[in-house]
């Protein structure tokens, strides 16, 4: 069976995504949807679906609908998102709200959550169309779940880490797995190995997003792509913060909890403070001890499904290759 490697499938379904007609009217909903999908990004979810795919059929562009589907529903999010944090940026380019107004940000995401159910819906084989529409719903309110539980963090000091883990879970690894699990039961995987396809999606997101936290203070900003010491600076309830609080002696607790109620300080100095009592806590080693260990189990549930191994190097390979950012 032929297999294709995630440069060849990011190639295809972006051209594919990039392809799509947006000239409806009226133009003020549509223009910024375009906009949105036309930022780019790694399209990490709609290659986990192909790849996923691929490992039972060949056919990839039979699901393209599909994999545009979880790509659009995963841009609604960002373009919400946006707009609840009040970020001006996203991509290098100014967010929707920005660039056209809140009104506008609003309505075209509402439109991208209608379009993403469309896409799902659209040359879905009668057979597995309910399937799918079920996994696809249940993922896409658990990713609202979580959004609600990361905001509700916001206002809590004593947010715990498996609380924390349990957010993350739902608001990144959810759709991860769900787009392995769909793009399994589209190519007639067996209920077991559409599961196990799923259950590693949701191990390898926990990875990601642990990664994301440890790179904000330990990446290289050249490899990493963006400036390091942004959670810190604004509070954010990471692993690192968290693990922290939870780990550190009276004294250093105290010290963390100044900086974080801190309202006049220059940004380099509570970057250079805070990562101080992160390596005094042994942060470095226990998130990436964290990360290997949801990797790893990633692992061993992929080698789990039942196709032959080879098959399965083009899935493993991509998340290696995303595992390897600078650590």
């Amino acid at each position: 069976m032929e297999q294709q490697t995630s440069k060849e499938l990011l190639k295809q379904i972006h051209a594919y995504i990039e392809s799509l007609p947006y000239s409806h009217e009226p133009k003020g909903l549509y223009d910024p949807i375009e906009y949105v999908l036309g930022l780019g990004g790694k399209r990490l979810r709609p290659v986990l679906m192909l790849l996923a795919y691929n490992l039972f059929k060949e056919d990839v562009q039979a699901i393209f609908s599909q994999a545009t589907a979880i790509e659009t529903y995963h841009n609604f999010t960002l373009l919400h998102d946006d707009l609840m944090d009040k970020a001006d940026m996203r991509r290098g380019k100014p967010t929707v709200h920005k660039k056209w107004d809140e009104n506008t940000a609003i309505l075209s995401g509402d439109a991208m959550l209608i379009l993403s159910f469309q896409f799902m819906m659209q040359g879905c084989p009668v057979e597995y169309t309910h399937q799918v529409m079920n996994i696809f719903s249940r993922t896409a309110l658990e990713v609202c779940d979580g959004q609600q539980w990361d905001m509700e963090f916001e206002s809590r000091e004593d947010v715990t880490v498996d609380e924390y883990m349990e957010m993350i879970r739902l608001k990144t690894s959810v759709l991860l797995a769900g787009a392995l699990k769909i793009g399994a039961v589209l190519g007639g995987a067996s209920e077991k190995d559409a599961q196990l396809l799923y259950d590693f999606g949701i191990q390898i997101g926990l990875a990601f997003q642990l990664q994301d936290d440890y790179l904000d203070v330990y990446g290289d900003p050249l490899v990493f792509g963006k400036n390091i010491g942004g959670d810190i600076l604004c509070n954010k309830k990471t692993f690192m913060l968290i693990t922290a609080l939870e780990k550190s002696d009276d004294k250093t607790r105290a010290s963390l909890q100044e900086w974080l109620k801190a309202e006049d300080y220059v940004p380099a100095q509570k970057i250079e403070a805070v990562t101080a009592i992160y390596n005094k806590v042994g942060l470095q080693n226990i998130c990436r001890d964290k990360i290997n260990e949801y990797y790893h189990e990633g692992m061993r549930l992929l080698k789990e499904v039942n196709v032959e191994e080879e098959y399965k190097n083009n899935l493993s390979d991509f998340v290696m290759s995303l595992m390897e950012r600078n650590l």
